[in-house]
């Protein structure tokens, strides 16, 4: 089947927050958030199941890989496919999301006397979730060279740790700097955390949205003492755009680890949605032809957008982001003062588009906006044609 990214849907009708945040004259490329129909499949899978009218308490409420087995099975088998990761069902726990996965692993591991070590620039639920746990934050801000590059600081990294440090929160594919980080890079930083005796908890939300010459590498897959110590975060929503049906899961090989995790859970997050388990199924079994389909576009949409800020935002830079659908805008030699110092309202207010501020994604993050691309072709044209007569106007 050849799906069409080009077609422009109408979402300001919907119940989008994206669309939705903002004053109907400005054009959202903020949010994590997919413009394109899911995949065919999984809406048809939807709209069976909601065509048999009765939905109580599912199976995937209990919560043990043998009262869901198809879905086992669809993940481990996407798992295994797309990267090469051979993971038992026993290994998984189905989760509403990675965010609450994150605080999850706070509470279990590191709240209320321990601390948790981040990397920023980072999305701000990583950034915020030791305070929001009750342990205390630790940072080792990532590199940034002067041809925008990012990279880890590895002396940095492993003086940021201290005897309290119980977690560090790796985030990759990284939002917003979109980094894929190497097997290289992977095994020094779970060799300093096995060293240091700080368990990994590993958001791979983007894990399946890598461009060309780019592969993801689940640190967890390295070799099994890694993987003993890590838990693995992962979900089918920014993959497949399924973001609102509430869905993802934990890949916790150690048994005393998954049993930790569980026991920081009950009565604060709920069971993962029914519509979610129905639509992941499906987007794990039949969704790769979809998906190949969307990396070429959104590929093609990068190289538009990188080629339009080189020629056409003065001041402005970027380097092309290795995997999600995020561009890392470095606006801090921008032509106008105010787009230097605060582009997120510049944006907004000059040229009515809303990025992301990145500001918010912590130290490192000022004079910077992050710019979700994962929309149609017309969509970011328009878009960057507003942002380049704020800019030069």
């Amino acid at each position: 089947m050849i799906y069409n990214f080009d077609s422009l849907l109408e979402r300001r009708a919907s119940d989008s927050g994206k669309w939705n945040y903002y004053d109907p004259d400005v054009l959202p490329l903020w949010v994590a958030d997919m413009d394109f129909l899911s995949p065919e499949p999984v809406i048809r899978a939807l709209r069976q199941r909601v065509e048999h009218g009765v939905f109580g308490y599912p199976k995937s409420t209990i919560n043990k890989p043998e009262y869901v087995p198809e879905l086992c099975q669809a993940i481990t088998g996407w798992l295994d496919r797309r990267h090469g990761w051979q993971v038992q069902s026993e290994d998984l726990i189905l989760l509403p999301g990675v965010v609450p996965g994150v605080n999850l692993a706070c509470l279990a591991l590191a709240a209320p006397d321990g601390s948790v070590l981040v990397q920023p620039p980072v999305y701000e639920p990583i950034l915020r979730a030791a305070e929001h746990t009750g342990a205390r934050p630790q940072q080792a801000q990532l590199c940034h060279d002067s041809d925008g590059h990012y990279s880890i600081g590895f002396d940095g990294f492993e003086a940021a740790l201290s005897p309290e440090t119980r977690l560090f929160i790796l985030c990759n594919p990284h939002n917003p700097v979109g980094r894929v980080f190497r097997s290289q890079e992977l095994e020094r930083l779970a060799e300093i955390c096995l060293r240091h005796d700080v368990t990994i908890c590993s958001d791979e939300i983007h894990a399946d949205l890598v461009f060309a010459g780019q592969r993801h590498t689940p640190i967890a897959s390295l070799n099994p003492e890694i993987a003993q110590n890590t838990i693995t975060l992962m979900a089918p929503s920014k993959t497949f755009n399924l973001a609102g049906l509430k869905f993802a899961f934990a890949v916790i090989p150690n048994p005393d680890l998954r049993t930790r995790f569980l026991k920081a859970n009950p009565g604060l997050v709920g069971w993962a949605n029914l519509m979610g388990v129905v639509a992941a199924q499906a987007a794990y079994t039949e969704g790769t032809e979809w998906l190949d389909q969307l990396l070429a576009y959104l590929q093609a949409n990068q190289d538009f957008l990188y080629e339009f800020v080189r020629q056409e935002l003065p001041g402005v830079s970027m380097v092309k982001s290795e995997g999600t659908y995020l561009a890392w805008l470095d606006c801090r030699k921008a032509a106008d003062p105010q787009a230097a110092q605060d582009p997120f309202h510049f944006f907004l207010e000059k040229a009515r588009v809303a990025l992301s501020d990145g500001a918010g994604f912590g130290p490192g993050g000022e004079g910077f906006a992050r710019l979700n691309f994962g929309c149609p072709r017309p969509v970011l044209e328009e878009a960057l044609e507003k942002m380049r007569k704020a800019l030069t106007s």
